[in-house]
């Protein structure tokens, strides 16, 4: 995975990179098994979780490298 956006499905995030599960908690989103995870987008998740999406961005394309 060479680029996150917000477009990038979660559950493709955490196939390449488990251990970025912990991000997720920390924007309150604790259902990263859900069926909703596994259709979700990161725009949408920080939309629902009230979370900067350029800042998540940042962050979490930062830990994947």
């Amino acid at each position: 995975m060479s680029q996150i956006t917000k477009d990038t499905v979660i559950a493709d995030i955490l196939n390449v990179a488990p251990d970025a599960a912990p991000l997720f908690f920390e924007m309150g989103m604790h259902c990263l098994g859900c069926a909703m995870a596994n259709g979700e987008t990161v725009g949408e998740a920080c939309q629902v979780h009230g979370v900067d999406e350029d800042e998540f961005l940042e962050k979490i394309n930062a830990f994947v490298k």
